[in-house]
């Protein structure tokens, strides 16, 4: 998807490093300045899936008014974002970030671990086309993080699992290995895991505003704002404010990604269709009996399944009452245009 209204042929490509309301952060070689959006560019926008987000790539207008803020002309294509249904709005999507080659799901031990909501952040991650990694932070609050590795693994096939520490340094030279240069990653997870304080032992500098923790070990939310933060090494990572509120957009491909286990076992289905409730010869079935697959599991793929479907319908009615609203304003046009005739 491309919107560029600009009839100026003198322009430069941007990165979206930040977000302030209705105002820009954009990055270029010659560092960072202010942005909003064309008018012409507003005009056309239809849907919060076309505004610029963390990460885009945009076309800037180069020829400005001495003061005057650079404007956005043009969103190039992105070739991967993360998205969730915006909050309050079921037919409505947010962008929470763009152009992502790895999503970083952390969580927090000891209490924070929660695999039902590690599965729906797996989900969204695989269907933005970035490569999920779980990271679960403050490893130094427990005697033995590695049961707690293996316990996500149960429930992410296929996705690299690293307990890491701030304090003491654990598993944070195997996560910045991860980070090669050119990469773009996003951290996401709930408030007070310690996203900031990670991004700032990756960054080895105290760039991100952190809080001390409470006396239960949990932190205190201070990131306000995404934002795109350079590296040392050549990476770049966004950083993202807690969400409290992590609801499915459309994911049927990243659901079967995230749900592998499942998918596998559901070759083996007698019937192709089958969606592993009573029909006869189910594989899926038969591997929870046998104690190969955990039940929850498949109580989890049928939650977020039904999600999916009940969104699907939300946003067909939605997409069906704008289509007649459009239908009847053109027929009121052109019945006032007859009119005048008359």
């Amino acid at each position: 998807m491309t919107i560029d209204n600009s009839r100026d042929d003198n322009r430069a490509t941007h990165r979206v490093v930040a977000q302030h309301r209705d105002r820009y952060i954009i990055r270029n070689e010659l560092g960072d300045c202010d942005a909003v959006l064309a008018g012409r560019y507003r005009h056309h926008v239809t849907s919060a899936e076309q505004l610029p987000a963390v990460g885009d790539w945009v076309t800037v207008a180069t020829r400005r008014a001495a003061g005057e803020v650079l404007q956005i002309t043009g969103l190039h294509p992105r070739r991967s974002a993360f998205r969730r249904k915006a909050v309050g709005d079921p037919t409505d999507v947010q962008i929470v970030a763009a152009n992502v080659d790895i999503a970083i799901v952390a969580t927090a031990l000891p209490d924070d671990l929660n695999l039902r909501r590690s599965e729906r952040y797996l989900t969204l991650a695989w269907e933005s086309g970035a490569t999920p990694i779980v990271v679960l932070t403050k490893s130094d609050l427990v005697d033995d993080p590695m049961p707690h590795v293996a316990s996500v693994q149960s429930v992410a096939p296929g996705v690299d699992v690293f307990a890491v520490s701030t304090v003491t340094g654990l598993g944070l030279a195997d996560l910045a290995a991860r980070l090669s240069p050119g990469i773009t990653a996003v951290l996401l997870g709930s408030s007070g895991v310690g996203k900031s304080t990670l991004v700032n032992a990756l960054l080895g500098a105290e760039k991100q505003r952190t809080s001390s923790m409470r006396s239960d070990g949990g932190g205190r939310h201070t990131t306000t704002h995404r934002e795109l933060i350079e590296l040392p090494g050549g990476a770049s990572i966004i950083d993202t404010p807690g969400m409290r509120e992590l609801q499915l957009w459309s994911a049927d491909d990243g659901l079967e990604s995230a749900f592998d286990d499942i998918s596998v076992l559901a070759l083996d289905c007698r019937f192709r269709d089958c969606v592993h409730d009573t029909e006869p010869g189910c594989a899926v079935r038969a591997a929870i009996e046998r104690g190969a697959l955990a039940a929850d599991r498949l109580t989890s793929w049928r939650v977020l399944r039904r999600e999916l479907a009940y969104l699907e319908r939300r946003q067909d009615a939605a997409a069906a009452s704008a289509a007649r609203n459009h239908i009847k304003s053109l027929m009121r046009s052109v019945r006032a245009r007859l009119k005048k005739r008359d």
